[in-house]
């Protein structure tokens, strides 16, 4: 038996099997009401989706902000190496007064030092996911001087380097190898401490100690010997690879450190 809606009652309808409202037997029971119009003079509920968005989570104010608030960004702020001619504004003895005269291109420019063997220091606050590199306008914001930033970071960063693991490794040979691979972005910059330095020649005595900086997140050392040139060649290799493979290259070069400074490997 067929039901026809053209010919036939529609109180006969025969029940589908997913009409949840079939089988009452009554046009009354089997009718939907339509939901109720807005009221538009209701109080406008603040947690209510509003365009199919819904509020975004509470969070701290602008203003207090690692870049708006130095007493939180004092705390977080790192010193990152930089490869040679890297440009910006000159940190050392900046002040935030002088800064007036700068165009806004010119404050919103990274601040930068100079670090050992024409490498070049900056700054980064970090972030989730990325960091964000401390410029002219931050100071303004701060109203630091750029000396107490280049202070605050390192103190940050002999912090960090206190509980960053060194790793060491050594052949039948005696080839040895140290090395600063946390992942974390401040392991080249670790060369910067005199208690890293230190470290590495305590670990690579007897020979010439050989640094390589080819990425941010790498610092490797070696002990090289007269008597064997293969392994410096071998190390030179590693070095130049790892800097080229890298999304953060910082120099190809190899370095050798005398005493407390860093200087451009020569042969």
């Amino acid at each position: 038996m067929t039901w026809d809606p053209e010919i036939d009652d529609p109180t006969t309808r025969p029940a589908r099997p997913n009409d949840a409202h079939a089988g009452t037997g009554s046009e009354a029971e089997d009718r939907v009401e339509a939901p109720p119009p807005p009221d538009l003079l209701a109080p406008i509920d603040p947690n209510a989706p509003v365009s199919g968005h819904h509020p975004p989570p509470e969070g701290s104010a602008v203003g207090e902000r690692p870049e708006n608030d130095w007493s939180k960004a004092k705390v977080l702020v790192m010193p990152i190496l930089r490869p040679t001619g890297t440009g910006g504004l000159a940190a050392e003895g900046l002040r935030p007064e002088a800064l007036g005269g700068e165009t806004d291109a010119g404050r919103r420019q990274p601040l930068v030092s100079a670090g050992p063997a024409g490498l070049v220091v900056a700054y980064a606050l970090p972030s989730t996911g990325f960091e964000v590199l401390v410029t002219g306008e931050h100071l303004q914001a701060w109203r630091l001087g750029g000396d107490a930033l280049h202070e605050a970071a390192f103190a940050n960063l002999e912090r960090w380097s206190a509980d960053a693991s060194w790793t060491r490794e050594e052949d039948e040979r005696g080839r040895r190898i140290v090395s600063s691979a946390s992942g974390d972005g401040w392991d080249a910059a670790r060369v910067l401490l005199g208690s890293a330095r230190e470290r590495l020649r305590s670990e690579l005595p007897d020979g010439r100690v050989v640094v390589g900086l080819p990425d941010r997140d790498l610092l490797v050392a070696a002990r090289i010997s007269d008597d064997d040139p293969e392994f410096g060649t071998l190390f030179e290799s590693f070095v130049a690879d790892q800097a080229d493979a890298s999304d953060e290259p910082i120099d190809r070069r190899l370095f050798e450190l005398t005493d407390d400074s860093l200087s451009p490997l020569t042969a």
